[in-house]
């Protein structure tokens, strides 16, 4: 069911209770200025067809992990201002994976302001002008890839690791060198 609202000469509201895949039939409406389309199953190979007008883009809970999509979302989307991607892959947040701290979100920031410069608001927080110069100076470096474990070289050695205790352990004999007389006092029995 899907229930389409006309509110001005171009604006839309879509309603629809099937999770997406595509977005293929928005070719029809190249004067949208908004769209939202969060909770469906829009992925990396996501196409939009050249929206001139559209400011505000939600694609949050979707399965996107990114790379070749904002580059599409560039020349698709060139007034694009808002963009929310929480919830993707993409988008590294601790509440979803834990092994994702803040930096991690910073450089995805950072990344995706080098991508799409026309952006003044990612996901919750408004662009700031200094996020702005540093993604216009190192934004292309901060794409984070982490290796697979299939990637991984994995040693043919085992290592048995001794725990430590003891060894910083206080000794009641110091030995401090100033005095010494060898090894006059070291009998056979005890080497």
């Amino acid at each position: 069911m899907a229930v389409c609202t006309v509110l001005g000469p171009y604006h839309f509201s879509f309603s629809l209770a099937l999770a997406l895949s595509s977005l293929a039939g928005l070719k029809a409406f190249t004067g949208l200025e908004e769209l939202v389309v969060d909770n469906n199953l829009l992925g990396n190979d996501l196409q939009l067809p050249r929206l001139p007008t559209l400011h505000t883009l939600t694609l949050n809970k979707n399965q996107i992990s990114f790379q070749a999509l904002l580059g599409h979302l560039a020349k698709a989307t060139p007034s694009l201002q808002y963009l929310s991607l929480l919830g993707n892959e993409a988008c590294p947040n601790q509440l979803v994976s834990l092994d994702k701290d803040e930096d991690d979100y910073q450089r995805y920031r950072y990344f995706v302001l080098h991508k799409l410069p026309t952006l003044k608001f990612l996901d919750t927080r408004k662009v700031c002008r200094t996020e702005q110069q540093e993604a216009e100076a190192r934004g292309a470096f901060m794409k984070v890839v982490k290796p697979k474990s299939s990637d991984m070289v994995v040693s043919h050695f085992n290592i048995l690791l001794l725990p430590l205790s003891g060894v910083f352990a206080k000794c009641r004999y110091v030995y401090y060198g100033k005095h010494s007389e060898g090894n006059r006092f070291i009998h056979n029995d005890q080497l």
